[in-house]
C-alpha cells in the first residue's frame, strides 16, 4: 500500500498569509524522501485545487524549496480571518485535507 503524505513529513501545517489567504506548508526531513514526493507529481497546483474544492486560480502559489526540502501552497481563504462564519481564525487547522493524500 503506498503511503499517506502525513506518514513521509516532519511538518505539515496550515496558517494564515494575511486575511485573505492561506499558506500551507509541506516539509520533509530527509533529501531521498523530499526527492521521491517531489518526482511523483503528487504535489501540485491541480492536487491542491482538488484537495480544497477550489479552482486552480484561487491557488496563488504551489511550488517547491529545495534548499529547505519543501512543498509550499497558498491559497485563496474561503472567508476573511475573523468574519462572520469563519471558523479558523488562524488558519491553524485547514492542512487536514493533505494529511491523507497517498503518495504512489
Amino acid at each position: 500500500m503506498s503511503p499517506r503524505l502525513r506518514d513521509l513529513v516532519t511538518v505539515l501545517r496550515s496558517k494564515n498569509s494575511g486575511p485573505f489567504e492561506l499558506t500551507l506548508d509541506v516539509v520533509f526531513g530527509d533529501p531521498e524522501t523530499y526527492r521521491w514526493v517531489k518526482a511523483s507529481g503528487v504535489l501540485s497546483r491541480a492536487t491542491v485545487a482538488r484537495l480544497y474544492g477550489i479552482g486552480e486560480e484561487r491557488v496563488l502559489v504551489a511550488e517547491f524549496f529545495d534548499p529547505a526540502l519543501a512543498f509550499k501552497a497558498t491559497i485563496v481563504r474561503p472567508t476573511p480571518s475573523g468574519t462572520v462564519g469563519e471558523t479558523d481564525t488562524y488558519g491553524a487547522q485547514q492542512h487536514a485535507p493533505l494529511l491523507d493524500l497517498v503518495v504512489p
